[in-house]
């Protein structure tokens, strides 16, 4: 079990300068040792999708399923997620999928790891990936789904519950847009404007599972998707 730490120094260090593609960055990721997190987990989940993807999901981070096989949402809060996204109605292969945190947090009973929340220290210490991320992507409305997202994205103060489901200016409403407003064109450097997008923030699809009334929390998800979905043009 990888225990609670005050500071880490932070994945920045490990992120490549000249990395142009997200699959540059996953590669790099392999070897992050920004936080403690990586000596337990059995490796780095990095994001999964299309660079061009018109949405963005972000989640917290990889459970034990993802953990094992290395890809985020293939445990039952993403086979979940992916029916939702089907009753939505929304495309899957115009999705990128991704974490605030990139390695399992966890704590050892017997055989079983059972999930623990990153705490604040390893969401900021994380943090650089999920903006390298952004970096390369150009998403239209970017899925916010659940607090620890929230935190990494909005800031601490965000409460998923009061604004879920409202469409927000992005990248306007992150904590410190400029982390998202100048992006990288090409190879040399060169740096512009990001498209205006939009956020959304819904529950994660885990606390779906853990609701006394699934029904009910599911289709309070799959609304807030439908919302992204009508919001999309064309």
């Amino acid at each position: 079990m990888a225990e609670q730490t005050g500071s880490a120094p932070g994945a920045q260090r490990f992120i490549p300068p000249d990395a142009d593609t997200i699959d540059d960055l996953r590669t790099a990721a392999g070897g992050c040792r920004g936080c403690e997190l990586y000596r337990d987990a059995s490796q780095t989940v990095f994001g999964r999708g299309d660079e061009s993807a018109r949405v963005v999901l972000v989640g917290e981070q990889p459970g034990d399923m993802e953990d094992q096989k290395g890809l985020p949402f293939v445990g039952p809060a993403g086979r979940l997620l992916r029916r939702a996204v089907d009753d939505a109605g929304l495309d899957p292969g115009h999705l990128y999928l991704t974490n605030a945190v990139k390695h399992f947090r966890f704590e050892q009973r017997g055989k079983r790891r059972i999930h623990q929340t990153p705490d604040q220290t390893h969401i900021t210490a994380c943090r650089p990936w999920l903006v390298a991320e952004f970096a390369r992507l150009r998403p239209e409305i970017v899925v916010v789904l659940g607090a620890t997202a929230a935190k990494a994205l909005l800031g601490p103060s965000f409460r998923v519950t009061r604004q879920r489901g409202e469409l927000l200016p992005w990248p306007e409403s992150a904590q410190h847009p400029a982390d998202f407003t100048r992006v990288p064109v090409d190879n040399a450097g060169t740096r512009a404007d990001a498209p205006p997008a939009r956020l959304l923030a819904t529950i994660h699809p885990s606390a779906v599972l853990r609701a006394d009334d699934q029904d009910k929390a599911y289709e309070g998800l799959v609304g807030d998707l439908t919302v992204v979905t009508r919001a999309l043009p064309g």
